[in-house]
């Protein structure tokens, strides 16, 4: 039987998998130089809009197949923080009309946090290659 706190974990990787993919995604597709100019407009680096997306992107990707969810997870709550404190504080939690608020990185903050702290191995590749190396090593000891 699979247990509550897990099924919960599953459920927390696939959205945050999901929403970072397609976020990465669109910056990709809509063409990454816009997301370089709105970097370089707010005092970043433009060169940072390229890590952010593929981290996005490929860690969305990550996240969804359950390889490295902790590893992701820290990345993508380090992007949240910063997010949240260089761009979204000063808009307030729900926007100023033009913007959105912070609202939406606190709750992914709150879901990378959780992944980092219980990982999620339910219908994992990961803990699937790790159970069977695992179970190897035990084995042989």
């Amino acid at each position: 039987m699979i247990g509550k706190h897990e099924a919960g974990a599953l459920i927390l990787r696939f959205i945050l998998g999901i929403s970072f993919f397609i976020h990465g995604y669109v910056k990709f597709r809509d063409g990454i130089e816009n997301t370089v100019a709105w970097f370089e407009s707010i005092g970043l680096s433009g060169i940072l809009a390229y890590g952010v997306a593929s981290v996005e992107l490929i860690g969305g990707i990550l996240l969804i197949l359950g390889l490295a969810t902790r590893l992701v997870s820290v990345l993508f709550a380090g992007m949240m923080i910063i997010a949240t404190l260089k761009v979204k504080l000063a808009i307030g939690f729900l926007g100023n009309g033009q913007m959105a608020g912070y609202e939406l990185d606190l709750a992914f903050l709150a879901m990378a946090i959780y992944l980092v702290l219980n990982g999620s191995s339910l219908l994992s590749v990961g803990h699937k290659i790790f159970e069977k190396d695992s179970e190897n090593v035990t084995k042989a000891a």
